[in-house]
């Protein structure tokens, strides 16, 4: 029986992508948000029991990338179109009623690069330390959260930045970037600086901004792994 739990709890992470895609298109986009995080949550958890139960599997692996094509492709995807569309409509009608109105469309290309990016981390050597490119879930939490975001960052509510981070982040998702991993091999201090510096800021935004924090928090993220590239060999 334990062999299966692992393959249960990917199940879930699969069944809370698919909630979010049904809120989505219904408009509830706060809540398709949040299973999202439901999805993180058992996408966490699933490899974490097949490496306590010792049952690890190419099934399970396979089933894992299926099920985040889904809970951090299509599903976040869907959130987006929404979002885009909804901020199409606050256009002029000129500009809304022309061509600019297919323009949310764009958004479908975050799963075919999700799932591109998801096959090249199964047979990538080199992603056992650190990533090659933004991860699907950390991609998931900044263009699903996106809506929370513009609620307290006006900003946000501009429809022609928000096309603008659909290509960025497709293309980052595809990228051959390193960024690195929030897996501790231990606690020590000096060896996980980067870690501890980016959970203690990731905590002071949410605090801040809650739900709205996580493309913020992304994008910290990525900048961090940036800057730290120069220096990736010393710390």
């Amino acid at each position: 029986m334990k062999k299966h739990i692992p393959n249960i709890i990917t199940c879930c992470n699969l069944v809370c992508g698919c909630l979010a895609i049904l809120c989505a298109t219904r408009g509830l986009l706060e809540v398709a948000s949040i299973f999202i995080i439901a999805s993180a949550f058992f996408d966490f958890f699933d490899g974490f029991a097949a490496r306590m139960l010792h049952v690890q599997s190419p099934i399970g692996v396979d089933m894992d990338s299926l099920s985040d094509v889904v809970s951090f492709g299509v599903a976040p995807t869907t959130i987006l179109f929404v979002f885009m569309n909804n901020l199409v409509g606050n256009l002029a009608p000129a500009v809304r009623d022309s061509f600019v109105q297919y323009l949310p469309y764009c958004a479908f290309i975050i799963p075919a690069f999700s799932a591109y990016r998801l096959a090249k981390f199964n047979h990538d050597e080199r992603q056992h330390l650190e990533f090659r490119g933004l991860a699907t879930p950390a991609n998931a939490l900044f263009i699903g959260f996106l809506h929370f975001s513009a609620q307290s960052i006006p900003v946000l509510n501009n429809f022609w930045l928000i096309l603008a981070f659909t290509f960025i982040f497709a293309f980052l998702l595809v990228s051959d970037i390193p960024m690195f991993s929030l897996k501790f091999k231990n606690l020590h201090f000096k060896e996980n600086l980067i870690r501890y510096i980016f959970l203690l800021v990731a905590m002071v935004l949410f605090i801040i901004f809650r739900f709205g924090a996580f493309p913020i928090i992304i994008l910290t993220y990525i900048l961090i792994s940036l800057i730290r590239l120069p220096f990736k060999n010393h710390i």
